[in-house]
């Protein structure tokens, strides 16, 4: 079954359906399978010019394979460099007890942040500085199967500060606009960790429910306010276990650069990197139906300059909106949003749909509006 391109193969039952028909398996990819659950009659066919990445073998599989395949062994690290599929809540958190809030340090998440800060954020161990590529080029590529079952201009980022309080008015405002647009068929995107961010995750958990399971549910999390608080974590899988989401998914992309923020466990589908560069413009390449910037500091601005550099030059071959929220913020105490109108105005920038708005409805009209167009 030779091809110009490789044929990834996620599991062993689309390997088995192949082996049916085929008893020569020609560029294929496998990622962290376990080949020896085949039976003995599947073990028949012969493998040429295949990559296997993190596989596991049967002594009758390894005859199989030609001289013209490329094997990726394991590397000893806490993390799985040939991970094939995005991470859940699940699996960062594996080993949390709720009720018990030191029972993080049991879980996956916090044992590969204790790794990667032992083997230094800037890792010199060679290594470790392949095992941290290869991990997160396994993530970009589960991230790209993820979103292929969207339509792009359905994808919805919003921006903000990690410090932004559960208490917070404005959180609650971000959960019921995520909320809204995840009801409407929209995918939420935010880089995964708290504040802002958990909000994006909450209120697309929470799609479907009313506004008083909504205000029960903040309220619960208010007990610890912000993410340096020791029930932060507890709360928020508190709140998961009482409300369990439904069909609707969202996309979390954190770093553990930023490990001591935690992840938020609202999050259904989680691309976690090592690299920040690769996430921070990961996510701003993802967000083509639009992003929503809710009051934030230093990160937030980087985003929205890397944002209108990629409006300005089209380089998706259209501009998505980029939409304030929060008209005193944006034009006051921040006054990016004068700025980018100025700078465009004077032909500095070209191509931004920008507006400016506290009001949810809009933001919703607006993202909808734009994802009708073409």
């Amino acid at each position: 079954m030779a091809s110009n391109h490789y044929h990834e193969i996620k599991s062993i039952d689309e390997l088995r359906m192949m082996l049916t028909t085929h008893e020569r398996i020609e560029r294929c990819v496998f990622q962290d399978m376990d080949f020896s659950e085949l039976t003995e009659e599947c073990n028949t066919a012969r493998y040429f010019d295949c990559m296997f990445m993190g596989c596991t073998f049967s002594k009758p599989m390894r005859i199989q394979i030609d001289r013209s395949c490329l094997i990726f062994s394991h590397i000893s690290v806490p993390y799985n460099c040939f991970r094939n599929e995005l991470y859940k809540a699940e699996d960062l958190y594996d080993n949390y007890a709720i009720g018990e809030p030191e029972s993080y340090h049991a879980c996956y998440d916090y044992k590969v942040y204790a790794h990667y800060l032992g083997m230094g954020k800037t890792a010199t161990d060679i290594k470790e500085t392949l095992a941290r590529t290869l991990h997160d080029h396994a993530m970009s590529d589960s991230l790209h199967d993820f979103l292929a079952q969207y339509d792009e201009r359905h994808v919805v980022g919003i921006m903000g500060g990690h410090g932004l309080l559960r208490t917070d008015p404005a959180y609650r405002k971000v959960v019921m606009i995520s909320k809204r647009l995840t009801e409407e068929g929209y995918l939420m995107i935010s880089g995964g960790g708290p504040g802002a961010m958990e909000a994006t995750h909450l209120g697309a958990w929470l799609a479907g429910r009313t506004a008083e399971e909504v205000d029960n549910a903040i309220s619960i999390l208010a007990v610890a306010p912000s993410y340096e608080d020791t029930l932060w974590l507890d709360t928020a899988m508190h709140v998961r276990a009482l409300y369990p989401t439904g069909n609707y998914k969202s996309l979390g992309v954190p770093t553990w650069l930023y490990g001591h923020e935690p992840a938020t466990p609202f999050a259904t589908h989680i691309a976690k990197y090592f690299e920040n560069a690769i996430r921070e413009d990961g996510i701003l390449t993802i967000a083509k139906g639009g992003i929503i910037y809710s009051p934030g500091s230093a990160g937030t601005m980087q985003e929205i300059f890397q944002d209108a550099v990629q409006n300005h030059y089209l380089s998706f071959g259209y501009a998505s909106p980029m939409i304030f929220l929060g008209t005193d913020y944006w034009a006051d105490e921040m006054p990016v949003y004068p700025m980018l109108q100025h700078l465009a105005a004077k032909g500095k920038y070209r191509n931004l749909l920008l507006s400016l708005v506290d009001d949810e409805q809009e933001i919703v009209k607006t993202i909808k509006e734009f994802s009708r167009e073409l």
